[in-house]
């Protein structure tokens, strides 16, 4: 089957290199009009009036107390919420120290009641996937300075490809992965 299709003006006038090469090969294959028109059009959607931001990253927590003294005493954040919202649960949130205005953590009371929840935590632990990352600037420091203060590695500093990385038990449930773009 041949296919003899000229493109539409505005995708043959496009400057953008990736798509111009994509058309090219995409001339040389077998899609109808209609494949092109929806290729272009899924490549060229820009949402507009959209702007998804990440505010509150939630982490399981089995004690909040606790996970409260250890990320603000051991990691260095800061208490930004804590509301009470009854039988021994608050809304309590942790933001770094350098960026006051950014994401919040928040120490979710892991929820014991609820069985999967538990179950998927305490596997995830036991299997050493870490249930979050935070980036750092310079991780032998970092990892450092925690030892210094008690913070039990199950993954010391590591290269892996582009970045860095080591694991901590956050004393509350939970692998953290700490990590250094390289």
């Amino acid at each position: 089957m041949k296919w003899d299709l000229k493109a539409p003006a505005h995708l043959v006038h496009c400057s953008e290199p990736g798509l111009v090469k994509h058309l090219q090969l995409i001339k040389k294959s077998n899609f109808r009009k209609v494949d092109i028109i929806t290729i272009w059009q899924l490549w060229n959607h820009k949402p507009k009036n959209r702007q998804m931001k990440v505010k509150i990253i939630s982490i399981p927590v089995q004690d909040q107390q606790k996970a409260l003294e250890f990320y603000t005493l051991k990691l260095g954040f800061l208490k930004k919420v804590d509301v009470p919202l009854g039988e021994d649960s608050r809304w309590l949130t942790v933001v770094s120290n350098e960026e006051q205005d950014g994401p919040e953590v928040l120490l979710e009371p892991s929820p014991n009641h609820f069985e999967p929840a538990r179950i998927y935590q305490k596997a995830l632990f036991e299997a050493g996937i870490p249930y979050t990352q935070f980036n750092v600037d310079n991780l032998q420091k970092e990892y450092d300075n925690l030892v210094k203060l008690g913070v039990e590695f199950s993954v010391k500093p590591t290269e892996m490809g582009t970045v860095k990385i080591a694991v901590f038990n956050d004393t509350c449930g939970n692998n953290i992965q700490l990590v250094e773009m390289l």
